[in-house]
């Protein structure tokens, strides 16, 4: 009897999920019961929840339709974020959880009663799941006076130890580490002092920490000026007779986020008095140095961030999320996904390979849909964040596996190639969701703060020389969705490409006042993406080890990870292929890149590429050889200021320093630890040798970080008898 075999075309979409993927699954994203039993049985069983959760926000009618394409969406390659995939459908087995991972804390104002109230909504909002950010440099600094305590204030760093501390004890929800940004004024009299906080060990080390850079410091910087570091002039302080406003050795007018009790003049400045004064390149020394040694404190070019911010007139952004792709005013939130973009490539490693622009728009489309429905189960536990996410119904769609599929395409990440490729998917991203947004204004309504009305400002004015060229004078009122779509700089952006859109938006407003921002998306990209480059960036490697947190574990645990490139390429083209192969049958080609393969200048330009139709930020980092030269390192921050980003983080591997998530074998190996034991002897071992502590074994890398940071209390070390 004859038989015919019938030959099916292997595509991304074949390509088998690793098990480090499947085991991230089910410790993040999977539903289990209270009494441990899984609730989905598959990847496919979490969409499927996903999708009748979102689509139950529909009218009845409605909701089967988009039950179907919502999952069609998620199946396509739209992943919700992480605290939407755990979330949403779950109500009955974890109730007091949200489904927004971004939120910024209301402002610090500087009295003991604020501080500490902030404290216990920072722990509510922890509790329920979600990212915090909040500025410190709203508190006066070290040494001033309190007249009410009749004392010196210990200034802003000190009640930083007790949002660290209390992010250390509350346990987020759904096994998650609780998750913080802190950011500071460049131009505070205790800036110092935080950009060398972390140098301690174990401290704030519940924190990220970022630097609010101004284009004044930056100027001061690049011209070898002065720099003053001062703090606002309450108007109980101020005298009027001694105090010479207008005498700037003395005195400031910057921008600021509170002008309640401060003097403030008629533009909206707040006067600010000179504590210190300093050059600014020995300030930049100091900042550089951190963040060469030590990565952090990271840069947010907050003038960069409001200026370009969609609601430029109504907020003053002075913090963002932990990863920094949200910039977000006082009580602030976003909900975030991403699309991942792998799965658009159609015919990946061949001459035919190509990138399927009309299936990703769609996605994008029926995405944009999908997160809007978020807003109505947001779960946020403060009545501020709820009224903030319901009013201007922030989005944060993004995507991942930018630098997998620039593999996939052939395509080399940091090539002239590969940035116009950037440009082009993020703007595809932006326009997509815009004209989405502008359909469901039409159908559900725009966000409330479209149809507000506000009194122009002198402020507004300020900032928008062409409002008073269009006739618009203060004390008249207007519309937001006219400041939102005709004066946010970057819709005039989007007008360049679609006017008639924008012509649109500003008739009718839109349905959410921000739509995209690049998260890291770290554990979404290794599970849901079967390990996808993170979000904007390139593969860390194409074959390492991640450390992985384990519930009841003090240490990270090492696990074996394939790119997926690597997979795609070992399952469609050569299955013995392997990174660093010497034999030809094995070799990858040229274009399989790694982060270590891109230049920092690269980094900038991908993310500049991008930047251009993001509206909210971009989180990425820029990673540098570990012997890349300091003077070389200082120019990436200049560079990435003069290309027009938000922010910019770099990552030079310092053994010294910290023990990251992702780490190569050839790192660790290279690496020796010195532990100290009980009797004062030292043993020095390398980074991937395994040790007995505390009835657990760990290499030796994450054992060292884990005892700096304070994980096991007393610092003791006790090596296995073999040594190892």
């Amino acid at each position: 009897m004859n038989s015919v075999v019938k030959i099916v075309p292997k595509d991304v979409d074949s390509i088998r999920f690793q098990e480090a993927s499947v085991d991230i699954w089910d410790k993040k994203y999977r539903l289990t019961s209270k009494d441990g039993e899984a609730v989905d049985h598959s990847m496919d069983d979490t969409y499927l929840r996903v999708a009748r959760a979102l689509a139950d926000i529909e009218t009845e009618s409605l909701r089967a339709h988009w039950h179907e394409r919502f999952l069609w969406a998620l199946r396509k390659g739209a992943i919700p974020a992480g605290r939407i995939t755990s979330n949403a459908g779950a109500w009955a087995h974890k109730p007091a959880t949200s489904t927004i991972n971004c939120t910024v804390s209301g402002i610090i104002r500087d009295s003991m009663d604020d501080i500490l109230q902030k404290v216990h909504e920072a722990g509510l909002t922890l509790k329920a799941g979600c990212g915090i950010g909040y500025e410190f440099s709203t508190l006066r600094p070290r040494g001033a006076y309190v007249s009410g305590a009749g004392a010196y204030t210990s200034g802003p760093l000190s009640f930083m130890d007790i949002y660290d501390k209390m992010c250390f004890t509350v346990s987020s929800a759904g096994g998650r580490r609780g998750a913080q940004m802190g950011t500071f004024d460049v131009g505070h009299p205790d800036a110092m002092e935080f950009i060398r906080a972390k140098r301690e060990n174990g401290r704030l080390r519940q924190f990220n920490l970022s630097l609010l850079i101004t284009d004044e410091f930056m100027k001061a910087v690049r011209e070898d000026l002065d720099w003053k570091l001062a703090f606002p002039l309450s108007v109980k302080e101020h005298d009027p007779v001694k105090d010479a406003l207008n005498d700037p050795t003395q005195f400031l007018w910057r921008e600021w986020p509170i002008h309640d009790g401060y003097v403030v003049n008629d533009e909206g400045l707040v006067a600010c008095k000179v504590y210190k004064t300093l050059p600014a390149r020995r300030m930049w020394d100091v900042i550089m140095s951190s963040t060469y040694d030590f990565a952090e404190p990271g840069f947010i070019l907050i003038d960069r961030v409001n200026e370009m911010n969609n609601n430029w007139w109504c907020e003053n952004i002075r913090a963002t999320n932990p990863c920094g792709e949200q910039p977000l005013p006082p009580y602030g939130s976003c909900l975030l996904g991403s699309v991942n973009l792998t799965r658009f490539v159609i015919a990946p490693f061949t001459t035919e390979a190509r990138f399927d622009w009309d299936e990703y728009r769609e996605v994008v489309k029926v995405f944009t849909r999908m997160l809007d429905n978020v807003v109505e189960i947001n779960g946020l536990p403060l009545s501020q964040q709820r009224g903030e996410i319901t009013r201007k119904r922030r989005h944060g769609m993004g995507f991942l596996g930018l630098g997998s599929t620039m593999t996939l395409l052939g395509m080399k990440y940091g090539s002239d190639e590969s940035v116009q490729f950037t440009e082009q998917v993020s703007r595809e991203m932006a326009v997509a969701g815009w004209e989405a947004g502008l359909e469901l204004a039409r159908e559900k309504g725009p966000a409330p703060i479209m149809t507000e009305e506000f009194a122009v400002t002198g402020e507004m004015l300020r900032k928008r020389p062409e409002m008073k060229r269009d006739g618009w004078k203060v004390g008249a009122m207007i519309p937001g969705r006219l400041l939102h779509a005709r004066y946010s700089r970057y819709m005039q952006r989007v007008a360049e490409v679609a006017p008639q859109l924008v012509d649109e938006l500003a008739q009718v407003g839109a349905r959410f006042t921000h739509h995209t921002s690049i998260a890291p998306t770290g554990t979404i990209s290794l599970s849901l993406a079967n390990n996808a480059s993170n979000g904007i960036e390139p593969s860390f490697a194409h074959h390492y080890f991640r450390n992985v947190i384990r519930e009841g574990r003090k240490t990270k645990e090492k696990v074996d990870v394939f790119s997926f490139e690597l997979l795609a390429y070992r399952e469609l083209i050569n299955a013995d292929a392997m990174p660093f192969s010497n034999e030809a049958g094995k070799k990858l080609p040229e274009y399989f890149t790694t982060a270590d393969d891109v230049t920092p200048a690269q980094h900038v330009d991908i993310q500049a590429a991008s930047q251009k139709w993001i509206d909210s930020s971009i989180s990425k980092t820029a990673n540098v050889p570990t012997d890349y030269k300091y003077e070389d390192f200082k120019h990436i921050y200049l560079y990435a200021h003069e290309k027009g980003l938000k922010g910019c983080t770099t990552f030079r591997f310092n053994p010294e320093a910290f023990q990251g998530v992702l780490v190569k074998e050839e790192d660790l190996k290279n690496t020796k630890y010195v532990f100290t034991l009980d009797d004062g002897s030292e043993v020095e071992v390398a980074g991937d040798q395994e040790i007995e502590y505390d009835g657990e074994m760990h290499s030796a890398a994450n054992l060292y970080d884990a005892l700096k940071e304070g994980y096991y209390g007393k610092y003791q070390t006790t090596l296995s008898e073999d040594g190892k």
